[in-house]
């Protein structure tokens, strides 16, 4: 389990997760898309080495995989627990990742660009990863001349990223805005002050089970701790708003409210077929339930293990072998349902 599956951090009844995400290129090299293999494995060797076999503290911590060399099913397990992109999968010919132990920061190499360092921490931790995320980007600048102008920045294959390179996110759980209606308002005033909200795996992916992900947008013109900064002055108001609408709910339909969240609760740990939106359906309201302290004994790391135990790799690698949709329903409802009833 990654770090931020098993702990709970700050806000972690609304903040699942914070991530930075700093995108740097190699001075000598092009661009990942204009990368040939042998180059891409020159490059490959040039990073693992900076890390792995550098003097420095991060080498007993790290350990390295060229993605060509893993079974489909392990790196799609890691883009589940949200440590590599798809996008390095669909090049694995000529990407490979560097992962730490508790699986808190992941090196993603030849993905968009030479170099994507990534800190996801629990809870509401920005300035937490940011200061991890820094030290070792300190570490490889240090080993590897990086692609720098000094007007722009760093410069990276996608114009959005030129500057700081920095991605700051968080993934939240926002059930209350949703069911009163007041989501889109909050979506819509996010994206006018320069924020992208994006679906749980990010761009391109669609909101489901009432987690979004809210990130910076541009990264040119201000410096790390103004985007931070930035984004979390949003966040904390998100959460505010979040919090309001879950005392209205409270205060004004706690009988209706209750009954959902215990119906929801009863087919979670009765059912015998689960599809993957549904479940993200009813964990919503079960998550929502702990949070507001309506059902008892369940704890919020348990569930956000759930989120990645029922994705479809994770399903096929405990069962060990390749599953149907239909047979992956069926394991999904079977080992939701173990879970709960083990904590009664």
């Amino acid at each position: 389990m990654a770090k931020w599956m098993e702990q709970l951090g700050p806000e972690s009844d609304i903040i699942i997760s914070s991530r930075i995400r700093l995108a740097r290129n190699i001075e000598e090299f092009p661009f990942p898309v204009a990368l040939t293999k042998n180059k891409s494995k020159e490059l490959i060797k040039k990073v693992r080495n900076a890390i792995l076999e550098g003097n420095t503290t991060l080498k007993n911590d790290f350990e390295g995989f060229e993605l060509e060399e893993l079974p489909q099913l392990e790196k799609q397990a890691l883009v589940e627990k949200y440590l590599i992109s798809a996008a390095l999968v669909d090049q694995a010919e000529k990407s490979a990742v560097l992962l730490n132990k508790d699986e808190s920061v992941s090196i993603m190499i030849n993905e968009e660009d030479h170099i994507r360092i990534q800190c996801l921490l629990p809870g509401f931790q920005l300035n937490e990863a940011w200061n991890t995320a820094d030290k070792i980007d300190d570490v490889l600048e240090g080993n590897i001349k990086y692609a720098f102008d000094e007007e722009l920045g760093y410069l990276t294959s996608c114009p959005t990223n030129v500057g700081t390179g920095i991605r700051a996110s968080v993934m939240v759980h926002l059930p209350a805005l949703t069911m009163t209606g007041y989501i889109n308002r909050i979506l819509q005033a996010a994206s006018q002050i320069g924020l992208a909200v994006r679906g749980i795996h990010g761009e391109g992916t669609e909101f489901t089970g009432n987690i979004f992900q809210i990130s910076n947008q541009l990264t040119l013109g201000r410096n790390e701790g103004e985007i931070i900064a930035n984004l979390k002055d949003v966040t904390l108001q998100i959460i505010q708003k979040e919090r309001d609408a879950r005392n209205t709910l409270l205060s004004s339909n706690r009988i209706q409210l209750e009954d959902r969240m215990y119906r929801s609760y009863g087919i979670l740990v009765n059912a015998r077929i689960l599809s993957s939106q549904e479940f993200m359906k009813l964990l919503s309201d079960l998550r929502l339930a702990v949070d507001m302290k309506i059902i008892e004994g369940i704890s919020l790391n348990v569930i956000n293990q759930m989120m990645v135990m029922a994705q479809p790799a994770y399903l096929q690698k405990s069962a060990g072998k390749p599953l149907s949709v239909n047979e992956r329903d069926i394991r999904r409802a079977m080992i939701v349902r173990e879970k709960l009833t083990s904590m009664k």
